[in-house]
């Protein structure tokens, strides 16, 4: 997989993100940025497997072509001292390619498929270099991420595909927990007995999630504009990232999209 006596106008360069959850690969030349071929699959606890089928992907895309690759993600670590493939932390390798994507950002917010990390950057008094100056991560409960959408989802019996799409049609928004999966169904159960539509219900856990992201998750630092929203929960339900743009009171031009989507 490593390229010998390339420059770099040759070189392709392969990331390989085992998350909680899922697993993304992307294959793009160093030279210009350009994504090649990119993959995004959940890996079901068998981490090894996923990550074999993405490399697999890759040999498939390169035809023969060598590669640089590196591994990223709370599952990656291990599994890059077996294989052998360099590894790097995951806030530094998200903090690089960030600043690499804009020219300014005051904080990242990205939820996973079990966890949650808030990025807060500023500027070297110095050199005037954008840099990390603090990150938030959540403990062990997996309140306000994608399993906590999951969890919601199957109570709302609504495939996690179309949740967004029901959330997007909510009026009313109820007071639900965002702290834990368990509170917020002792929260919505009743609220369904009553009648309760479940698109206000879904446009309401949206709210949970955003709620305890921003005053628990932050801890009382401020979140600074503009703000970058990734992670697989704010890629795939854009209704949340117009929550949170909602309650941080965010212009468009403010909200920044690793994927390009406008707001």
């Amino acid at each position: 997989m490593e390229q010998k006596g390339q420059n770099r106008q040759e070189q392709i360069l392969v990331g390989i993100d085992v998350g909680s959850t899922t697993t993304k690969v992307a294959v793009m030349e160093a030279a210009t940025g350009k994504v090649l071929f990119s993959d995004y699959t959940r890996h079901h606890s068998d981490q090894l497997q996923s990550v074999s089928r993405a490399v697999k992907l890759v040999k498939e895309t390169l035809a023969g072509r060598s590669f640089l690759t590196a591994m990223t993600g709370s599952g990656a670590k291990h599994l890059s001292e077996e294989l052998g493939i360099p590894y790097v932390q995951e806030v530094v390798a998200n903090s690089i390619a960030l600043k690499a994507m804009y020219g300014e950002i005051g904080t990242a917010i990205e939820l996973g498929g079990q966890d949650a990390k808030i990025i807060f950057f500023q500027r070297d008094k110095r050199t005037g270099e954008l840099q990390v100056a603090d990150m938030r991560m959540n403990g062990s409960c997996a309140g306000g991420t994608g399993a906590f959408v999951d969890e919601i989802a199957s109570l709302l019996k609504t495939p996690v595909e179309e949740f967004d799409a029901l959330a997007a049609q909510g009026t009313t928004v109820y007071d639900i927990s965002g702290r834990c999966g368990v509170y917020a169904k002792t929260d919505i159960q009743p609220l369904l007995n009553q009648g309760v539509k479940k698109s206000d219900l879904a446009l309401s856990s949206f709210h949970a999630i955003a709620k305890q992201t921003i005053g628990g998750l932050a801890q009382g630092l401020s979140i600074e504009k503009p703000v970058v929203f990734e992670g697989g929960p704010l890629t795939f339900n854009r209704t949340l990232v117009r929550v949170f743009a909602e309650r941080l009171d965010l212009r468009p031009e403010e909200i920044l999209s690793p994927d390009g989507r406008n707001f």
